[in-house]
């Protein structure tokens, strides 16, 4: 038995998250009927994110276990005629039988991208959150510096997130704004559910002067969902990548 590991690109607007679940399309489900095909046995990826309804990736990573004799690298052209044309596996590599894609120390890199426009762009609907009026990027900037490093991220996360600790590492959160595209990237440890977008939210919330650069300690302290901005729609959110940090070292 050998284990593949495959990155996946997908725009997810069609699917309802990676996870599967019965009678939705889903991005594993999609997968795991491309791979059964291809290999002839029945086969059930174990994803590295599990990604909401609506949001996409360039670099998600999921693995599964098979006795095809398939060349490893090779994975990646065959399942891609077998796939949807919204879900692409830009690479495909053998790791070890134990190997887990959540069971190991990772970097994860987000971009949440906005349109700051008067008026949308039909074009850009599928991969940006539209907002008209003007943003300070220098607040929000300013903002950003306060998320970096070790917090507790629970003003940060939805409601009903089950894990019990919510403390996470911000390494680098940017802001950065071309013609009329911002771009919020952000890489962390670990997210945890929705918060990503929620820390989009706020941070379009001191944009827009609703809430003060200095108020993020405050909503950090306060342990409290309402404390944070809002969520913002997941159609902006991309996974760029994960960096797995033993390989990284490498």
């Amino acid at each position: 038995m050998r284990r593949i590991r495959l990155r996946v690109a997908y725009d997810g607007t069609a699917y309802c998250g990676w996870q599967v679940q019965p009678e939705v399309p889903t991005i594993e489900g999609e997968l795991n009927q491309a791979i059964s095909r291809l290999t002839k046995e029945e086969i059930i990826v174990i994803g590295a994110s599990r990604t909401d309804a609506g949001v996409h990736a360039k670099g998600n990573v999921a693995v599964f276990d098979t006795e095809s004799t398939i060349p490893a690298d090779r994975f990646a052209y065959a399942l891609n005629p077998l796939l949807p044309e919204d879900i692409v596996v830009v690479a495909s590599d053998e790791v070890a039988a134990d190997w887990h894609p959540r069971h190991c120390d990772t970097e994860k890199t987000y971009e949440y991208k906005i349109l700051n426009s008067k008026f949308p762009d039909p074009m850009r609907r599928r991969d940006t959150y539209h907002v008209s009026f003007d943003l300070d990027l220098e607040k929000m900037r300013e903002a950003a510096g306060y998320l970096k490093g070790e917090h507790d991220f629970k003003s940060f996360c939805n409601v009903h997130t089950q894990v019990e600790d919510t403390v996470r590492m911000i390494y680098d959160l940017e802001v950065e704004k071309e013609e009329e595209l911002i771009t919020i990237r952000v890489r962390g440890n670990g997210f945890l559910y929705n918060m990503v977008r929620i820390l989009a939210g706020t941070l379009i919330g001191v944009g827009r002067g609703a809430i003060a650069p200095e108020q993020i300690p405050a909503i950090l302290e306060a342990k409290d969902r309402q404390a944070a901005g809002m969520t913002v729609p997941p159609q902006g959110l991309t996974l760029v990548k994960i960096d797995y940090l033993d390989e990284k070292s490498k």
